[in-house]
């Protein structure tokens, strides 16, 4: 099998546990407060970066060149995750994950006043044309209107501003150095609610928080391991493969079924983050695909 090709299929596997990721936390903030289940997540997350840190390198690779920007990395994911979190309480995953495929749309337009980057008039285009897709999905003004779709498009904002970080430290520090402090840092941030709302997971909850850390810590570890091993160009559009298993693990788990207008609204975005991908793809600018914020 090819590196491109292993690639390629890393990146759909990726998508599968952070898929489970959601699922199990759709499942157990019912029960738990979300501040829980984020404390959970990035507990077990810092554990086992923690674990590969020493495994490879030990603490040289705990140095980093950009404390500030890894800590603040660290700040943007954990408040994504605790939207996201919130937001699967009260929408379909395949809404919540619909919604979150704007965070390519984010880092573009972003990028212009973040980066300095030049943004031409097609990707501008694509940019609109991905948001018209969102007001579909989301319909403001209408019955089918829920306050939690505001919580996905901040955290789908959030997470655009951590991938636009994280290409900042990515070039001085490693990928393993950034999943340590990811982990680090929002297991501590995660910590700073939890004595106004803790409550003691139960049985089975313990076992389920430790699989949504295990599920986005390998998700995000194949991740980095796609992107060495597969370009980008090639790896963008298997990106979207989530929404395929997020439509059918809601239905099987949870019995939902997206209406049309999410089904159009999702067509639309995913076919804006392409025309982005492909046009920076041929710009030479496409260094990596904008992880979710999971």
């Amino acid at each position: 099998m090819s590196p491109r090709t292993t690639g390629i299929l890393l990146m759909v596997t990726a998508m599968v546990f952070f898929t489970l990721l959601d699922a199990i936390a759709k499942h157990l903030v019912q029960s738990l407060p979300p501040a829980v289940a984020v404390f959970g997540r990035y507990t077990v997350a810092f554990l086992l970066s923690l674990a590969i840190i020493l495994r490879k390198g030990g603490p040289r690779l705990m140095a980093t060149g950009h404390p500030w920007l890894q800590a603040f990395r660290g700040v943007l994911l954990m408040v994504s995750t605790i939207l996201n979190f919130v937001a699967i309480m009260h929408l379909q995953l395949a809404q919540t994950a619909a919604i979150f495929f704007t965070i390519p749309l984010w880092v573009c337009a972003l990028s212009v006043p973040i980066l300095g980057e030049r943004v031409g008039l097609r990707r501008w285009l694509a940019v609109a044309v991905g948001f018209c897709g969102v007001l579909l999905i989301m319909r403001p003004g209408t019955e089918s209107f829920h306050w939690a779709m505001l919580l996905s498009l901040t955290a789908s904002l959030c997470g655009a501003i951590y991938n636009i970080v994280t290409r900042k430290v990515g070039s001085r520090d490693r990928a393993e150095t950034s999943l340590f402090y990811v982990g680090m840092v929002g297991a501590a941030a995660a910590a700073v609610p939890l004595p106004f709302v803790w409550q003691t997971p139960q049985g089975l909850q313990w076992l389920l928080l430790a699989l949504i850390g295990l599920a986005g810590t390998i998700g995000h570890f194949m991740l980095i391991q796609a992107h060495r091993l597969a370009p980008a160009s090639a790896l963008a559009p298997f990106m979207y493969t989530q929404i395929v298993w997020m439509i059918l693990v809601g239905y099987i788990f949870f019995g939902d079924v997206p209406d049309l207008w999410t089904l159009v609204g999702a067509a639309i975005v995913v076919a804006s983050g392409l025309l982005l991908f492909a046009g920076e793809a041929r710009g030479g600018r496409m260094r990596e695909v904008p992880a979710p914020a999971d």
